[in-house]
């Protein structure tokens, strides 16, 4: 019994191993190829995998060497801008130097550039001058060092603070042009209350200019300037032209008349005769002045005028001082306003004390009070 059993387990045993081995053998090709495939699918989703990677791995270096260039390229537009903003304010600054561009009792162009550039309008922020705008360089402001958010504000930071330097830049600018053009406006007006021919002073010398025409292509500020340049120099021009125009008082203080300009009874003869210029009430010895620039062309007696001088201002209009006492200038002497031209005193033919004043246009004697009634401060 037991016999039986160990050779039927025994029989069993043969059956299965020869089994295996046949399925081994008839299937074998079947697994290694099917495991094959297994492992080549894993090492394909690998390789995949590994080349998504490098293709991410370049695009992010890609996209940080762009980053770093915009940042140079946004440095370097900041750093041009920044000179370009100093280069105006030393443009701004020499038209705050030019004659006429402060008026009395007014701050200079300069102070109030100044204040309108630290000052900013309500609501705004204070715009830097040039000299205080802090450009980080290109290592501090390169990604890794801070994040790309931090450095874009920074640089949004710098570039809206030259734009609000800009934008001040620009109003004081065309303040100082207005205020040119009004200087000058009122001047204009000055000639034309005296009746005087505007052509007249069209003739003054400028000296010679010329040269190549090389045309520019200026921007918005550019023109602004050479604006506000042709304004400057025209104010300067007319200001010149007034120093020369005799609207000053000859005596200091008020004054009193005692013989008006035109027509009179000779105080000599008592026949009716031509004043040719006013008599002023006045203190022998007291100083008689230039009413206007110019330069004297006589200083010496001269018959019924006395001790006379008299003084060209140019455009033909001459000023004279007769009856004086005493002479403080000598011929060929430039005079400006104000300037002491000789002693009030009683010679040629004067019957006291005063001083004679005397206007002339191209040789004409004029009514002096034409001219000294304009109240311009100059």
């Amino acid at each position: 019994m037991l016999r039986t059993r160990l050779l039927a387990g025994a029989l069993a045993l043969a059956v299965a191993w020869a089994g295996g081995a046949t399925y081994y053998l008839v299937f074998h090709d079947e697994v290694l190829a099917r495991f094959v495939s297994q492992q080549s699918a894993i090492q394909y989703g690998y390789e995949e995998r590994i080349g998504a990677l490098r293709l991410q791995l370049d695009r992010v270096t890609m996209e940080q060497a762009a980053a770093r260039d915009g940042i140079t390229q946004r440095l370097a537009e900041l750093v041009r801008r920044q000179a370009a903003m100093e280069a105006r304010q030393a443009a701004i600054a020499t038209l705050a130097g030019e004659p006429g561009t402060s008026q009395p009792g007014a701050a200079p162009v300069e102070e109030r550039a100044a204040e309108t550039l630290s000052k900013p309008t309500s609501g705004s922020k204070p715009y830097p001058t040039p000299d205080t705008l802090q450009l980080r360089t290109q290592d501090d402001l390169a990604p890794g060092r801070q994040s790309a958010r931090a450095v874009e504000g920074r640089l949004a930071a710098l570039e809206q603070s030259l734009d609000g330097l800009a934008e001040a830049q620009s109003r004081v600018l065309n303040r100082i042009g207005l205020r040119a053009g009004q200087g000058a406006q009122r001047l204009r007006g000055l000639v034309a209350r005296l009746g005087l021919d505007p052509a007249r002073f069209e003739r003054e010398s400028t000296g010679g200019i010329g040269g190549p025409l090389v045309p520019l292509d200026p921007d918005a500020f550019g023109l602004s300037l050479a604006q506000a340049q042709r304004s400057l120099a025209d104010e300067a021009r007319l200001r010149r032209i007034a120093a020369t125009l005799p609207v000053r008082r000859p005596l200091s203080g008020e004054f009193s008349l005692s013989s008006n300009f035109g027509g009179r009874l000779d105080p000599f003869t008592r026949s009716y005769a031509m004043h040719t210029g006013m008599d002023l009430r006045a203190e022998t010895g007291e100083p008689a002045r230039a009413t206007a620039a110019g330069r004297v062309t006589l200083a010496d007696y001269n018959g019924g005028y006395g001790n006379m001088v008299e003084v060209d201002h140019g455009h033909g209009l001459i000023t004279r001082y007769a009856h004086l006492s005493a002479f403080d200038v000598v011929p060929g002497q430039w005079v400006e306003p104000g300037a002491i031209v000789g002693r009030v005193g009683s010679t040629g033919r004067s019957t006291g004390s005063h001083l004679h004043y005397e206007t002339r246009i191209d040789g004409e004697p004029v009514d002096p009070i034409r001219f000294l009634r304009v109240a311009v401060a100059l």
